[in-house]
């Protein structure tokens, strides 16, 4: 990983931001759907879609192993910068 990559992973100043809502449309699946299917509550999708929430790593990779993706396609890290 190069100095600059370092710099954003280590930034104070990053957002983790998800494609949750977008992937849940595409399959017509609700929030509670979706909690029911990885055991969370509806409350807990509700609150990672929104941002104000950081899922642990456990149910990151539940979520991108529910849709059959990368968790890196559901999760990014954005710096503010």
């Amino acid at each position: 990983m190069t100095n600059k990559n370092m710099d954003k992973v280590h930034s104070m100043d990053a957002q983790l931001t998800n494609t949750i809502a977008a992937l849940r449309a595409g399959q017509k699946l609700s929030q509670q759907e979706l909690a029911d299917a990885i055991g969370v509550s509806r409350k807990t999708i509700s609150t990672i879609e929104t941002g104000r929430f950081t899922p642990s790593v456990v149910i990151a990779l539940r979520i991108a192993s529910y849709f059959e993706v990368a968790v890196e396609s559901v999760f990014k890290l954005n710096d503010l910068n």
